[in-house]
C-alpha cells in the first residue's frame, strides 16, 4: 500500500469519526461519561487487581464507592445551592436596578461631552443587544427546561452511564489489547509510543486540573462564605465547576462576586475583601496548585484549551466539550510528532537530508 493511498484512508477515517460525532451528538452523552469515568478509574481498578482482587468485582467495588461519594455530596449541598439560588434569582432585579443607575450615570456624563443625536443612536445599539441577549438566554432556558432529547439525557445520564463505564471498565484491558491488535505491523511501535505520550499528557492534565477544579471550588465558596457574601456557596461552586477553562472560573467568579458584593454591602471595604480572596486565590492556583498538580508535562496551552473547548462545544454541544481535551490532546500529540518529522526531513533541511544514509 502506498503512502497516498494510506494518508486517504487515515483521512476518510477521521472524517467519519467526526460525522459520526455530529449525527450522533444527541445520544452519546451517557457514552462519553462513561468512557471518562473508566478512565479516570482504570488505574485504581489495575492497582486492586495487583492485589488479587478479580477485574469485575474490582471495577464493581471502585464505581459503587464513587456514585455513592456523588450521591451524598449531591444531597448535602442541593438544599444549600437551591436556597442560595433562590435567593439569588430574587436578588437579580436588585442587581438590574444598580446596574441602570451606573448606566444612567454614565449617559448623565456621556450628554455633556456629545450630541444628543449621537447619545440616542447608542441608546438604541445598546438596547437591542441587551433584547438580543435577553432573548438568548430565554429561548436557551425554554429549550433546556421542554427539549425531550434533554429530558432523556438526563435519564440516561443517571441510569445508562453507570451500566456502561462498569462494562468499559471491566473489559478496559482486553478492549486494548484487542486495538493493538488491529495496529498495522509495520508502524505499531510508533503508534504505540504516541498513544502513550497521548496518555500521559491527558491523564495529567484531566486528573490534576480536576483536582485544581475541587481545590478551587472549595477554597472560594468557604472564603466567600466566611467573608459574608450571600451567594458564596453557590459561586464558589460555579467557579470549580468552569475552572476547566483555564482562567474562566476566576475572572467570571471575580466579577460576579465583587458585583453582588457592592450590591450586598455597599461599602468600599468589604468589596476589596472579596478582591483580595480572588487575588490570593489566583496567585495560588497559578504559583502552586497549577504548577505542582499539572505540571509543564502536560504540553496543553492554555489558549488551545480554550480554542478546543469553545470549538468543539459550538460543533458537538456538550458532548463536544467533553470530547475537547481529549482530542485537543491527541492533536497536539500528532502536531508535535509531524514537526519532529518534518525538522528531520529534507523538506526542512536538503542539505542535512543530502548527508543522511
Amino acid at each position: 500500500m502506498s503512502t497516498r493511498t494510506q494518508a486517504l484512508f487515515w483521512l476518510l477515517l477521521v472524517a467519519f469519526f467526526f460525522l459520526a460525532l455530529w449525527t450522533l451528538a444527541d445520544i452519546l452523552l451517557p457514552f462519553v461519561a462513561g468512557l471518562a469515568i473508566a478512565y479516570l478509574f482504570d488505574p485504581l481498578v489495575d492497582r486492586l487487581q495487583e492485589h488479587k482482587i478479580p477485574r469485575g468485582i474490582a471495577s464493581f467495588v471502585v464505581l459503587v464507592l464513587f456514585f455513592l461519594v456523588a450521591v451524598l455530596v449531591l444531597l448535602l449541598l442541593l438544599p444549600l445551592l437551591q436556597a442560595q439560588i433562590s435567593e439569588l434569582a430574587r436578588t437579580v432585579p436588585r442587581f438590574v436596578e444598580m446596574a441602570q443607575r451606573i448606566l444612567d450615570h454614565l449617559i448623565a456624563v456621556a450628554e455633556e461631552y456629545t450630541t444628543p443625536e449621537v447619545l440616542q443612536r447608542a441608546r438604541e445599539a445598546v438596547g437591542a443587544r441587551i433584547g438580543d441577549v435577553v432573548g438568548w438566554f430565554a429561548r436557551l432556558l425554554q429549550t433546556v427546561l421542554t427539549s425531550s432529547v434533554a429530558f432523556f439525557n438526563v435519564l440516561s445520564l443517571v441510569f445508562i452511564t453507570p451500566v456502561v463505564a462498569f462494562f468499559l471498565l471491566r473489559d478496559w484491558d482486553r478492549m486494548l489489547a484487542r486495538i493493538d491488535s488491529w495496529l498495522p505491523r509495520r508502524h505499531a511501535p510508533v503508534i504505540r509510543a504516541q498513544a502513550a505520550k497521548v496518555d500521559e499528557t491527558l491523564s495529567g492534565f484531566v486528573r490534576g486540573q480536576g483536582t485544581v477544579c475541587l481545590l478551587l471550588g472549595a477554597f472560594y465558596a468557604i472564603a466567600l462564605a466566611l467573608a459574608g457574601l450571600d451567594f458564596g456557596l453557590v459561586i464558589g461552586v460555579f467557579i470549580g465547576l468552569i475552572s476547566f477553562v483555564p482562567f474562566a472560573g476566576t475572572m467570571i467568579g471575580a466579577m460576579l462576586s465583587i458585583g453582588l458584593a457592592a450590591l450586598q454591602f455597599g461599602d468600599w471595604m468589604h468589596v476589596l475583601v472579596i478582591a483580595g480572596i480572588f487575588v490570593f486565590g489566583q496567585a495560588v492556583e497559578g504559583n502552586v496548585l497549577t504548577p505542582k498538580l499539572v505540571g509543564d508535562r502536560v504540553n496543553l496551552h492554555p489558549v488551545w484549551v480554550i480554542f478546543a473547548l469553545l470549538a468543539f462545544g459550538s460543533l458537538f454541544g456538550f458532548v463536544g466539550v467533553l470530547l475537547a481535551v481529549p482530542i485537543a490532546a491527541i492533536l497536539g500529540v500528532l502536531v508535535r510528532f509531524a514537526l519532529e518529522r518534518y525538522l528531520a526531513s529534507p523538506l526542512y533541511d536538503p542539505k542535512d537530508g543530502a548527508t543522511r544514509p
